[in-house]
């Protein structure tokens, strides 16, 4: 059985301004078409179809138009759940009627844990909710983070899982170890948004969204396909691809990789102003693509974005080498200071930032008796 991995499309994203609605249907005709070559038992969309709750008309009636000519022209079956980006309801909607088509879209947790068999391999899936909301639906007050509320949906698929057969999971998460970029949404404050990888040990194959690398997290049997575009200049130097996954009757898999060219990539460049204007230089380069530039210039420029879109007409972000440095020693001389001041005194600080009360001698009082008992309990151990 083979199927094709896929995530994180993000249909109307604004990068820079910049709707990308075009470059997404550009990508995604080469989708459909490595569709049309591959003939897969299945296309696996691991979640944020969209990159708002709210999508431009334009972004939706580019999803209806993809996935009908995917599923209906094609007659490939889709298995898809939503992400952090999507609204639950607006993908649940029509999904009672759409898996007569073989359509399989899960937008919302429910208690429903029967899994899609598809050339007799068993999909799992499982869209992206937030821990109150899998405490409330399954009745269970041990749900306090993504990994205990991951925990307990996957304890209740055990249950409808035959030994014999192979199991692919279908989600949207963050597992502990993944490599973040700035495209991605937290998904929560601090780790309780993190997922262990262990979670996932009764499947043969977990088909992941949310993290736009496929080099996100090394691990066997788990996977991020990663976005089928760049959204961000952290992720200028990723490879965007797909994954092909051909399963055997034993849940032992091959993978695959395509690589699917954009239109217009999106790139940093670096160097001096009359470097990168110079026709010898620039008459190397894709003139078109997104770019972030820096400029190593010392002196004073005039205009020189305006400068730069004369050639390169795309360029979303401009920064000057000596700034940077400029804000990194900067950065390194605050934590100098922070370092050089009291945990009383820092305190202090965070508590005046926080709140309009007063820092009473009582509170400082209270205050420095912690970190009295904090000092003793660190020198002890």
């Amino acid at each position: 059985m083979k199927f094709i991995h896929t995530a994180d499309w993000h249909l109307g994203k604004l990068v820079h301004g910049i709707y990308m609605t075009e470059e997404q249907r550009y990508i995604l005709e080469g989708f459909i078409e490595l569709v049309k070559e591959e003939e897969p038992d299945a296309v696996v969309i691991a979640g944020d179809l969209y990159d708002r709750s709210v999508p431009p008309t334009e972004a939706v009636e580019l999803l209806d138009e993809v996935l009908f000519r995917i599923n209906v022209e094609l007659d490939t079956p889709i298995v898809a759940v939503s992400g952090n980006h999507d609204s639950a309801e607006r993908l649940s909607f029509g999904s009672s009627w759409y898996k007569h088509s073989q359509f399989f879209i899960k937008g919302k947790v429910s208690t429903d844990f029967t899994p899609i068999n598809i050339k007799g391999v068993n999909f799992h899936c499982v869209p992206y909710a937030e821990p109150g909301t899998v405490r409330q639906i399954l009745e269970d007050d041990s749900v306090i983070s993504h990994h205990t509320a991951m925990e307990a949906i996957v304890k209740r698929m055990e249950e409808y899982m035959e030994p014999d057969e192979p199991h692919v999971f279908v989600g949207h998460a963050f597992v502990l170890g993944g490599k973040t970029t700035d495209s991605e949404r937290t998904l929560s404050v601090g780790g309780s948004g993190c997922v262990g990888a262990d979670v996932f040990r009764s499947f043969h194959y977990t088909a992941l969204g949310h993290l736009h690398s496929p080099d996100a997290i090394k691990h066997e049997t788990i996977r991020y396909s990663g976005s089928l575009l760049k959204y961000s200049f952290s992720e200028a130097s990723q490879r965007k691809s797909v994954t092909i996954v051909e399963m055997e009757e034993d849940g032992t898999f091959r993978l695959r990789e395509k690589v699917l060219q954009p239109k217009q990539d999106m790139r940093e460049l670096r160097g001096l102003m009359k470097e990168l204007l110079d026709p010898a230089f620039y008459q190397s380069q894709k003139v078109d693509d997104y770019l972030k530039v820096t400029l190593h210039d010392e002196g004073t420029l005039i205009d020189p974005i305006n400068q730069l879109r004369q050639v390169y007409p795309n360029v979303l972000h401009l920064e000057r080498k000596r700034d940077l440095t400029d804000a990194k020693k900067k950065n390194t001389f605050q934590v100098l200071e922070d370092k050089r001041r009291s945990e009383l005194d820092l305190f202090k600080e965070f508590y005046n930032d926080m709140t309009t009360g007063e820092f009473t001698d009582e509170k400082e009082d209270v205050i420095q008796n912690v970190i009295d008992i904090a000092r003793r309990e660190v020198d002890q151990a």
